[in-house]
This record gives structure tokens, sequence and C-alpha cells, in this order.
């Protein structure tokens, strides 16, 4: 299978990842600590979605996990159809790339397992295969997207910011729970109108939460949804109750009226106080 960077790619394909720029909160930059400008679109990246990339040129997976990282996503990979199959059935996802040709079976036919399953994530297929029967039927069965190969990395990440806005009514990605409001796109929180600042770690826990409102969620399935596949196997979850200690008092110092409840024996939810 052919490459879809070219010997070049390190000066021609790169540079739109090597002029993301990360800010420290009050840098004089005027962009909080979790978001970044690409001078190249004039766009603000979106954090913390979590990406499966399936795909089984080990070069190429390679390229786009590593540049997907440094936009700040959680991402993990499937190099055949099994494996992508297991990770499915165990781990969810907000996105996934979905190469056609893959050993042990079609992409196609993966598609059309994560759709009868009502899996809930945004599918974008790429493929050397740019015939327009391959386009009609990734479509038809449910892909949110087509991106044939060669194609640039900078592309890839419109794509995905394109199919998640879509994805969202109206393009709106603020979500509210109390008087907290949560916003993806600037990675700002705001408690009774007034901004709060909070770590990475510690937002896209809060987002993972505001998804959730009320709902139980198991602390092994929290920490996979975060730090990625396989931490949930994990026997000492110390760095997740250190992280969610902090949150709960961030958000109490600054006057929220929800608060993330620990359930004994089981994990969290976000109640209203």
């Amino acid at each position: 299978m052919q490459l879809f960077f070219i010997p070049d790619f390190i000066t021609i394909i790169c540079p739109i990842f090597r002029k993301i720029f990360f800010f420290e909160k009050n840098s004089g930059t005027g962009l909080s600590a979790r978001e970044a400008y690409c001078p190249a679109d004039g766009l603000i990246c979106i954090f913390d979605m979590k990406i499966l990339v399936v795909e089984d040129d080990a070069s190429m997976r390679e390229v786009m996990v590593s540049a997907l990282k440094k936009e700040g996503h959680t991402v993990e990979s499937a190099d055949d159809f099994n494996l992508a199959s297991e990770k499915l059935g165990m781990y969810a996802y907000d996105c996934i790339l979905l190469d056609i040709m893959l050993p042990g079976g079609s992409g196609l036919e993966l598609l059309s397992k994560i759709r009868k399953q009502d899996i809930k994530a945004d599918v974008i297929i790429i493929s050397a295969k740019d015939s327009i029967d391959d386009k009609v039927a990734g479509l038809e069965l449910g892909a949110d997207d087509y991106l044939a190969k060669p194609f640039h990395l900078a592309e890839l990440s419109a794509r995905i910011r394109s199919v998640a806005r879509r994805s969202r009514q109206n393009g709106d990605f603020s979500l509210k729970c109390g008087n907290v409001t949560l916003e993806p796109e600037t990675g700002r929180v705001y408690v009774a109108g007034k901004e709060t600042g909070l770590l990475k770690k510690e937002f896209s826990i809060l987002e993972y939460f505001m998804h959730r409102p009320g709902h139980l969620v198991d602390k092994a399935v929290l920490a996979e949804a975060i730090w990625g596949d396989h931490i949930d196997q994990t026997d000492d979850f110390q760095f997740l109750y250190a992280q969610v200690k902090n949150l709960r008092k961030k958000l109490q110092d600054a006057g929220a009226d929800i608060e993330i409840r620990a359930v004994y024996g089981f994990g969290y939810k976000l109640a209203e106080k």
C-alpha cells in the first residue's frame, strides 16, 4: 500500500502541526491554557476527542497518531479488522478513522457493524480506493466523510473538526449544567458567568461528566475515556482520584451549584447540590 506522505513530508506536510502553538494561561497571548491557534487556517483546535485510527500500514498509522496527539486528542489505533472490532466492543470513541482495505476483513464491513450496533461515533473513511462506487457505498453505510489518499495532515484535521461540528446541533459545543458552562472548542469553563481555570485532565473529566449528568460512571470507564485504552485495567486509580479531588475543590471554590459525588464501590456521578 502506498504511503500518504511523500519523502519530504517533514517540510511539506508537517508545518501545519509545527505552527500550532500552545500557550499557558496568562501568558499574554489572550488564549487559554487549553487553546491552540493554527496560523495556517486561523482555527482553534477541538481538544480532547477520543479517536481510533484503523489503518494497517504502520508508517501511515504512526504519522496520523502522532499528529493527532499533538493536537491534544486521545488517540488509539488498530492494524487489522479483528483488533478494531475488539476495541470497538470494549471502548467508546468520538471519531473513527477507517481504512477500507484491512487484514482480516473490509473496512466497509466494520462500518456496517458500527452503525448496526448504534455506536455513537463519527466515521471518516480513509482509503487509497478513490472510486465513486466506494464513496457511495461508504456514505450509504453511514460514514460521515470520505478522504482519499494521498492527503495532507492539515486536511485530515480539518475533516475531523468539520464532522464533529456537523454532529452537534447548530455547531454549538457548549455544555451547561446548573451554573456551570463548559466550552470544548475554547477550553474554557465558566461558573456563574466567571471563568474558572482548569488543567487539561480536569477539563476532560468535567466534560465527560457534563455529557452524562446524573449518570453513574465507573472509575475504570472514566479512566480509559480520559487516559486511553487499557488504563482501565490498572489496579491503582490514585492518579484518577487525585485529578477528581482537585476538580471537585476548584468547582466548590468557584461556587458551582453542581458537584461530582463519589459513589462508594462504583465511581462517580455529576449531580446538583
